[in-house]
C-alpha cells in the first residue's frame, strides 16, 4: 500500500506533453520538445543562419588571400582570383530541398506520367499486385472525385517519389527533410484549393503520405543509421534488464487475473509488435493508437471508472515492457521523420504517440526513486545477485523440494517453487 501513496516518477502533466514554446500542440523528444511546425521554423531559421556565416567567412579568407597576393606580388604574373558570387547570384543558386527533389538528371529519362483515368500497369521490377501498385491504385481511386486538383497532385506526388528514389545517397534526416518540404508545399496549394478547410486537406494528404511512403518504404527504411541501431540495441536490453518490474510497481491499475483485462493487454501487445510490420508511418501510428485504447479499456474495466491520464501511463509502460517490441527506437523516428506533422501535433493519434514516447524515456532513465524503492533493492533486482549485506544460507543435504514445497524467495521471505503445479493440484 506504500507504494499506492505517491508516486510522483510516473506522472506526467499534460501540460508536460505540449510543445514548449506555448503554441497548444503535443511536442516531441526527438524535435527537443517543440511540436513539428515550431521545431521546422527553429530548423530552418538555423540553418539560414549558417548559410550567412559560412558566406561571410568564404568572402573574409578571400579578402585576405587576395590582400596576401597583392603584398607579396612577384615578377611572375600570378592569374587572378574568380570573385565570388553576388547576392543576387547566392540566392539564384540557393534553392529549396523540394526543388533538389524535383530537379530531373542528366542521366535518367524522363518519369513516366500515369492518368488519373486508368489504373498503373505493374513495373516489371516487382510482382503484380505488390503493395506498391496497390498503393497507386487506392490513390488514383481516391483523387478521381477530385478531377484536375486530383491529376495535379498525382503528378507532383508522382514525380517527387521517382525522383527522391533516384537520390539514395540521401541519409533519413535529408529524405525527412524533402518529404516534409513536399508534405508543407502540397498542403499549403491543397488549403488555397478548398478555402482553409484543414478537414479535406488531412484527407488528401493522409491518402498522399500513404502513396509517398509505400513507394519510397526501401529507400526510407533499409538505410537505418548506426545511431538508430545503436538506440533500439540498448533500449532492447534496458527492457530486457527490467523484465523484473511488476505492474505493482509501476501502480498501474491492470488487474490481470481478470479475463477482459487480460485479454486487452495481450492484444495491446501484439499491436505494439505489428507496428514493425508497418511499412507507412500513419498505420504504424495507427497500431499505436490502437494499442492505447486497448489500455485504456482494461484500465476501465479493472477499476470499473473511465481511465485518468495517471492510471493510463504507468499501463502503457508496463505494455511496453511486457512486450519488447523489436526496433521500437527507429520505429518512433520512422514515425517522427515521416508521418504527417498534424496527425504527430494533435488528436488522439499526437497524444498517444507522445505518451509512448514519455513511456520509452521513462524506461530509459528508470531508477529506484521512480519504482519508489530503496536505492540498494533497485540495484539487486537489476543486477540479479544476492540481496547486498545478506549471505546465502548453505542448503540442507536432503532430496530437491518437490512440488507444493516452498524456497527462500529473494527478500528472505518464502515463494512457491517454480513449476506448473506449484500451489494447486495436478
Amino acid at each position: 500500500m506504500s507504494r499506492q501513496r505517491e508516486h510522483r516518477g510516473i506522472r506526467v502533466d499534460r501540460s508536460e506533453l505540449q510543445c514548449r514554446k506555448g503554441c497548444g500542440y503535443y511536442g516531441n523528444a526527438a524535435w527537443q520538445g517543440l511540436c513539428s511546425k515550431c521545431y521546422r521554423e527553429e530548423h530552418q531559421q538555423a540553418r539560414q543562419r549558417q548559410i550567412e556565416e559560412d558566406w561571410a567567412l568564404a568572402e573574409r579568407l578571400q579578402r585576405e588571400e587576395e590582400a596576401a597576393y597583392a603584398s607579396s606580388k612577384t615578377a611572375s604574373p600570378r592569374p587572378s582570383l574568380a570573385p565570388l558570387p553576388q547576392p543576387e547570384d547566392r540566392k539564384s543558386s540557393t534553392v529549396t530541398t523540394v526543388k533538389k527533389f524535383f530537379s530531373p538528371s542528366l542521366r535518367t529519362t524522363p518519369p513516366r506520367k500515369e492518368s488519373l483515368g486508368a489504373h498503373p500497369t505493374p513495373s516489371s521490377s516487382r510482382p503484380p499486385g505488390s503493395a506498391t501498385d496497390r498503393a497507386t491504385r487506392d490513390f488514383i481511386d481516391f483523387l478521381r472525385p477530385l478531377q484536375k486538383l486530383g491529376q495535379e497532385v498525382y503528378q507532383q506526388s508522382q514525380t517527387f517519389t521517382e525522383s527522391a528514389a533516384r537520390k539514395q545517397t540521401r541519409s533519413p534526416e535529408e529524405l525527412s527533410e524533402g518529404v516534409q518540404d513536399f508534405y508543407q508545399s502540397l498542403s499549403d496549394r491543397l488549403l488555397s484549393h478548398f478555402k482553409g478547410s484543414t478537414d479535406s486537406v488531412e484527407r488528401v494528404m493522409e491518402q498522399v503520405e500513404k502513396y509517398v511512403m509505400t513507394r519510397l518504404h526501401k529507400a526510407a527504411l533499409c538505410p537505418v543509421t548506426a545511431e538508430d541501431k545503436r538506440k533500439d540495441l540498448a533500449l532492447r536490453r534496458r527492457i530486457q534488464d527490467l523484465h523484473w518490474v511488476s505492474v505493482e510497481m509501476l501502480c498501474a491499475p491492470v488487474d490481470e487475473e481478470v479475463a477482459e483485462v487480460s485479454d486487452c493487454v495481450v492484444k495491446a501487445i501484439t499491436d505494439l509488435m505489428e507496428m514493425d510490420s508497418r511499412c507507412v508511418p500513419s498505420e504504424k501510428l495507427t497500431c499505436v493508437t490502437r494499442c492505447s485504447k486497448r489500455i485504456i479499456h482494461a484500465v476501465k474495466v479493472t477499476k470499473r471508472q473511465p481511465a485518468s491520464a495517471d492510471d493510463f501511463l504507468p499501463a502503457l509502460i508496463y505494455t511496453v515492457l511486457r512486450s519488447n517490441p523489436p526496433r521500437l527506437q527507429s520505429n518512433i523516428q520512422h514515425i517522427t521523420r515521416f508521418c504527417h506533422p498534424s496527425r504527430l501535433m494533435k488528436g488522439e493519434d499526437g497524444y498517444y504517440f507522445t505518451n509512448l514516447c514519455c513511456a520509452v524515456t521513462f524506461i530509459e532513465k528508470m531508477d529506484a526513486q521512480s519504482l519508489n524503492m530503496s536505492a540498494e533493492e533497485f540495484e539487486w533486482h537489476m543486477s540479479g545477485q544476492p540481496s547486498p549485506g545478506k549471505s546465502a544460507p548453505a542448503p540442507a543435504p536432503g532430496p530437491e523440494p518437490g512440488a507444493g514445497q516452498r524456497r527462500a524467495g529473494p527478500a528472505g521471505g518464502a515463494e512457491p517453487a517454480a513449476g506448473p503445479a506449484a500451489g494447486r493440484g495436478p
